[in-house]
């Protein structure tokens, strides 16, 4: 027994000694803001004064879209999105609390509902009286809620491989999320976090490798760690997960667009189809041979389709827009 209690004893010294070892320190917020806060990113704060990491780009007359990113990522995934779109639209992005440069929320709510009450208070601050909402992944679970909420605010709706379809994934997936929501290991990971896991993270979510660069490499790795992200996004793990029924689709006022890529890992492309099934003024564009981000897979293909869809839905310009506040 003596021998047991000594050798448990001897791992728990190697195990700290190697996790204080290994341990990857948070980023510095100056460093990251000269590296990805430049123009046209601005910090904007909002009526409750906190603030958001924000791009703001394309002609203030011109019908507007937000674009809301997924778990773990950040504005810039929308990066070839907004070249593109931006010449006709006006186009705003920003990062989602516990992400990006936005960093921890001062109140620790992760929750759906404190999300989408984000994008309100972002149209708000940014004086948008009605524009079209398109998220991906979690961002795509936060549109369709806020869409659901406040269908008189949208004009139109965009899913892109969106969460919260009432379909379980079935094996596979992201080796990174998975270890994320178990709490011992994702708790210890999070402070680890090898840059090696956050490729295979990466690599594990699109079927085209080109987008798995070392620059889109690192920027995953430094904003997972900047100051405050790990905690938020170890609460934000440990937040139920919410699903929409049949009903709350069927209800739904506004009319969307769904883009998913057939071989998505994380969000199969049965949620896909069970979106375009159940709303009722929906359009299901699919992308073959392609992962969980066709923003950046396809970008080209895909802001084209998105771009004919929003032509025939009439998107019309705002006679006023309020002065931001």
């Amino acid at each position: 027994m003596k021998w047991i209690v000594r050798g448990l004893a001897a791992l728990l010294v190697i195990g700290v000694v190697a996790f204080l070892f290994l341990r990857v320190p948070d980023t510095d917020r100056d460093e990251m803001w000269a590296k990805y806060g430049t123009a046209p990113s601005q910090l904007v704060q909002l009526a409750d004064g906190r603030t958001v990491h924000l791009r703001d780009e394309g002609p203030r007359d011109a019908p507007v879209i937000m674009l809301l990113h997924g778990s773990n990522a950040d504005l810039m995934t929308w990066q070839k999105w907004a070249e593109i779109m931006r010449e006709d639209y006006r186009v705003i992005r920003y990062d989602q609390r516990g992400h990006g440069l936005t960093g921890p929320a001062a109140n620790a709510d992760y929750s759906r509902d404190s999300f989408v009450a984000d994008v309100g208070a972002v149209a708000d601050t940014m004086g948008l009286s009605t524009f079209t909402l398109i998220g991906n992944s979690m961002g795509g679970s936060i549109a369709m809620a806020y869409a659901l909420e406040h269908p008189e605010r949208l004009e139109a709706l965009v899913l892109v491989d969106a969460s919260g379809a009432p379909i379980e994934r079935e094996g596979g997936g992201n080796l990174a999320f998975t270890l994320a929501t178990m709490p011992v290991v994702g708790e210890g990971l999070s402070q680890v976090l090898p840059r090696a896991l956050v490729a295979k993270s990466l690599s594990q979510s699109v079927s085209n490798q080109d987008v798995v660069t070392d620059a889109a490499i690192d920027r995953y790795w430094e904003m997972a760690r900047y100051p405050g992200n790990r905690d938020a996004t170890r609460k934000r793990f440990q937040t139920p997960r919410e699903t929409f029924s049949a009903d709350q689709a069927t209800s739904m006022k506004v009319p969307t667009l769904v883009m998913w890529g057939t071989e998505d890992a994380l969000v199969p492309f049965e949620a896909g189809k069970w979106y375009a099934e159940h709303l009722p003024n929906s359009t299901l564009v699919e992308y073959e041979g392609i992962g969980h981000i066709p923003m950046e897979e396809v970008a080209e293909r895909s802001a084209s389709d998105l771009a004919v869809w929003l032509s025939e839905v009439t998107l019309t310009e705002p006679a006023e827009v309020a002065e931001p506040q």
